[in-house]
């Protein structure tokens, strides 16, 4: 699939997901204590590490 015939959608899918699994985290590591720590941080590194893997990704 060429990347001029991608929709609106195919585009901002992935970031949309990155985004809210970011801002997920963030709420719940704030407002949550204990175990909820542990989910928003689990949550922000995946965010993290879903953004690393893209880079390296287009550089190959």
């Amino acid at each position: 699939m060429s990347r001029a015939h991608l929709s609106l959608w195919q585009v901002f899918r992935i970031p949309l997901a990155v985004a809210v699994l970011s801002l997920f985290g963030l709420v719940v590591a704030l407002l949550g204590d204990g175990a909820w720590d542990g989910i928003g941080a689990a949550a922000l590194g995946a965010a993290v590490a879903a953004t690393l893997w893209a880079l390296v990704a287009r550089r190959r």
